[in-house]
């Protein structure tokens, strides 16, 4: 008997839908998880770790956009920044467009620890990825571009 019954047996679809489901939260927790252990190894908090592979990923950006990304108020995003400027981690310039607006940047010897603390961990992804068929590889590249777009809709 295929499908659902009158039993209230779930499908086939359904069962499918919920495991993938249930791997993307998997993958989200492993992904905290990891941020946090991270963030500890290299003596700052989760939201001081996430701000810098923000600025690592989308580049110099302004403490209001920052503070977005992060969920955070601007203040506590100030309060951030101050930190992680006085630990040589990030730096303020001046926008070369709009000279009232200050953004924020990464700098040099932190973009290096990152990438010492973070290259097991990418080592071991890219290891993974390598080991797919290559249509395999396009499948769980479109499947994760889907999701993550769908995530930022909500």
């Amino acid at each position: 008997m295929g499908g659902t019954s009158g039993g209230g047996e779930l499908d086939q679809l359904t069962v499918a839908v919920r495991r993938l489901g249930d791997a993307v939260r998997r993958l989200g927790d492993a992904s905290r998880e990891l941020n946090a252990r991270k963030a500890r190894e290299l003596g700052m908090n989760t939201t001081d770790m996430t701000a810098l592979c923000l600025l690592e990923q989308h580049g110099p950006m302004g403490v209001v956009d920052l503070a977005r990304r992060l969920g955070i108020r601007a203040a506590s995003g100030s309060a951030m920044l101050d930190r992680l400027e006085r630990a040589g981690h990030v730096h303020r310039a001046h926008d070369a467009r709009d000279r009232r607006r200050v953004t924020v940047a990464i700098t040099d010897d932190a973009r290096c620890t990152n990438a010492e603390a973070w290259h097991p961990v990418i080592s071991a992804i890219d290891e993974v990825s390598g080991s797919l068929h290559p249509d395999e590889r396009a499948a769980v590249l479109d499947y994760l571009r889907r999701v993550a777009a769908a995530m930022e809709d909500r």
